[in-house]
Parts: C-alpha cells; structure tokens; sequence
C-alpha cells in the first residue's frame, strides 16, 4: 500500500489514478511515499524519510527544493505541456491586449456611465485614443520552442503573423511540431533588432534572470512589444518601467503582477491566469498522477527535473532501481553486488543528469533487503528500491 500526501487541492481526474486497493491518498497523510503539489511552498517543510517522489501538477518548481530532494533520492517530477494549451490562449489574447489598449478602453468607458444618451456621441469622441496596430503582418520574436512556444508560434502563424523563433536547444520531437512558416533562427539578437512582438517562453535560471533589461531593450525596435507569461524575473522590472517611460517599448503584458509594475501605464498586469483554466489542471492532475503511479510501481522516471528519464518496460518480476552520483566505475560496482548475489541481470537501462544517475536492473529472481543493502552499501548510491 502506497500513501500518497495532497498539499493543495487537486482535480479529481488525477486522484481517480490512485486505486483504493494499492493506495491511501489525502492532506492528512504523515509518512507518505509521494506528494502531489501545486503552488504550495515546500521549502520549510521537512521531508519524511518515506518520500520517494514529489510530482508537481504544474511546469514551474519554484515551490519545491529540487537540489535537497536530489540528494536525499526524491525524484521531483513537473508536468510540461499538460497546460501549454491554456497558457497559449491568454498568449494570444496578450498580443491583442498589447496592440488594441483594449484595457485602458475599458476602463475609459465605464467613466460613461451615467451620461445617458450622451453615451453614443462621446465614444465616437474619445474612441481615437485607444486605436492601435492591427497583429497581422506583423513580426513575432518566440524566445524558447517549448511546448508553449511551439503552440504560440503556430497559432501566430495562422493569425498571419511573420514568426521568429529562437531555442539553442531545439529538439528533432519539438522542430517537427512547429509549422513550417516559423523561422527558426540561431542568434536572439535577431529577435531584438527585427521583431515588432517578442514573447519569451524559457523557464527561469541564473542565466535567464532578468534576459529582458536595459541592455536587451536597447537592441529592440522602437516601439516593440513585450509579453511575458513565463516567469516574472525574466524580465527586469525596473527597465521595463523606464523603457515604457521613454516611449521605447509601446506595451508590456505580463501574468507576473508585481508592485513595480502595476498601474504603469504600458502595462497590462494579468494575475497569472495562465492555466487557470478547468481543463489545464485535470491534465496537469493526470499527468503528475500518471507519473507518481508508474515510478512507485515501476521505477520508470519521465519529466523529472533533478534526475535523468529513464523508462524500461519491465522484464522480469523483480526490478532493483538506484539513484547513485554520476561518477565513474559506478555501473561496475552496481552489477558486481548484483552478481555477488547470484543474480542475473536480464535487462539494465541506465542515464545521467548533471551530477546524479539512475540505473534500473531487471533481475531473474526475488530479492530481499540484503540485497538493497549491499548496493547502498557502495560510496556514491543514494538510494535503492527493490520492487517485485
């Protein structure tokens, strides 16, 4: 029986995955061996010694200590893609909202209320304040070909958008999906100086932090408009604040409300709506559920964030799984105990990520905890799980 421990409250087409006869899953569970997350901060949170994965129903770990459960053997799993769809609709809706000022218009024409019949005469009076730029012919830089990115340029695509799209690392999987029209270029500068919309879909690292500043902008076109539903600090508030100032940039949309930038005029602050939506979170609930279940039950690993996939169909009726440093000589000592065991090794599937690996071994016979232990038992494994 597996113990399954919920932080936030998730859709029910997740749960359903967890069967009553092999699994107890709820917020009061005290020694689980997996927690399925959503926005809950996990930081403070002491993580039992029974947890063995983490799945966030979501793309974002931001909540979660990736780099602390890669070292006690927590697989962190996210759910890329399953709300990509969502996240693209409020893109698209974000190119309109940065050309049409239709926001401010809004808000202008409730300011009418009260006006009676005078209504009608000061809407053709007032209207040419908020008139802006049709998308259409227009050029769309796409920093990042993700699984948002990709959706975001097809879709700009058909809108008859001139598409540019920038991803150095741009799978053969993510190349096919993009309709063939996107321009995939390899220099982002290309991005700066050409486009008339950039919208940015890389996740958040030291690297990506603060990519949109003063230095990015001053590359851009005059004018240029900038969308932003990936990660707030992507993009530097205090030099977008001044950019919009300086007439530099004409409208920046963003999911990420901060105190910076609400109430700047040029900016339309959404409070990240981006898969608020039904439908995005019972397939990001699914999808984390899908992955717990076949971890706990098969040791296969996909979508992790701090160790490698590695997904094996299984081959014999016990199967010895070791997250272990990615150091040499490893797979050598794993297979040794295994051999010194009398063992046969029917099946190995191995991969690395970074500084940590995952070996999964499929062996003829049932084996107990002698066996785990004399594989933990090697300088450098972190964990080991035998499951039959």
């Amino acid at each position: 029986m597996y113990n399954i421990k919920t932080l936030n409250k998730i859709s029910p087409c997740g749960l359903t995955r967890f069967k009553g006869d092999k699994y107890t899953c709820g917020d009061e569970i005290e020694a689980p061996e997996a927690i399925l997350v959503r926005s809950a901060s996990m930081h403070e949170m002491e993580l039992p010694e029974s947890l063995l994965a983490i799945a966030r129903a979501g793309a974002g770990v931001n909540n979660i200590p990736v780099d602390k459960c890669a070292e006690a053997g927590i697989v962190v799993f996210n759910t890329p893609g399953a709300n990509a769809n969502a996240v693209k609709e409020l893109v698209i809706a974000g190119l309109f909202l940065s050309s049409r000022k239709v926001v401010p218009a809004i808000d202008w024409a409730k300011t009418l209320k009260g006006n009676g019949a005078e209504v009608g005469k000061m809407v053709e009076k007032g209207k040419g304040a908020f008139a802006g730029p049709e998308i259409m012919g227009k050029k769309l830089g796409v920093i990042g070909l993700g699984a948002i990115g990709i959706l975001v340029a097809n879709a700009a695509c058909a809108l008859g958008m001139e598409v540019y799209g920038y991803d150095p690392y741009l799978s053969v999987d993510a190349a096919l999906k993009l309709d063939n029209s996107v321009k995939h270029i390899s220099d982002v500068n290309e991005i700066y100086t050409d486009c008339d919309y950039i919208t940015v879909h890389v996740p958040l690292t030291p690297d990506t932090k603060n990519m949109i500043n003063e230095q990015s902008i001053a590359k851009m076109k005059n004018g240029v408009r900038i969308l932003n539903f990936s990660r707030g600090d992507l993009v530097n508030s205090a030099d977008i604040v001044e950019a919009l100032g300086k007439g530099t940039v004409a409208s920046y949309v963003t999911d990420f409300p901060s105190d910076e930038v609400i109430g700047v005029e040029g900016v339309v602050a959404i409070p990240h709506l981006g898969a608020s939506t039904q439908e995005s979170e019972d397939n990001c609930a699914v999808m984390a559920a899908n992955q717990i279940v076949d971890y706990l039950e098969n040791g296969n690993i996909k979508n992790s964030v701090n160790l490698p996939s590695v997904v094996a169909p299984r081959t014999t009726a016990c199967r010895i799984c070791v997250i272990h440093k990615n150091i040499p000589n490893m797979l050598t000592q794993i297979s040794g105990a295994v051999s010194a065991l009398g063992l046969n090794i029917e099946k190995m599937a191995n991969d690395s990520k970074k500084e940590y690996a995952y070996t999964i071994l499929d062996v003829d016979e049932l084996v107990g905890k002698d066996a785990a232990a004399s594989i933990l038992a090697i300088d450098g494994v972190i964990k080991v799980r035998v499951i039959v």
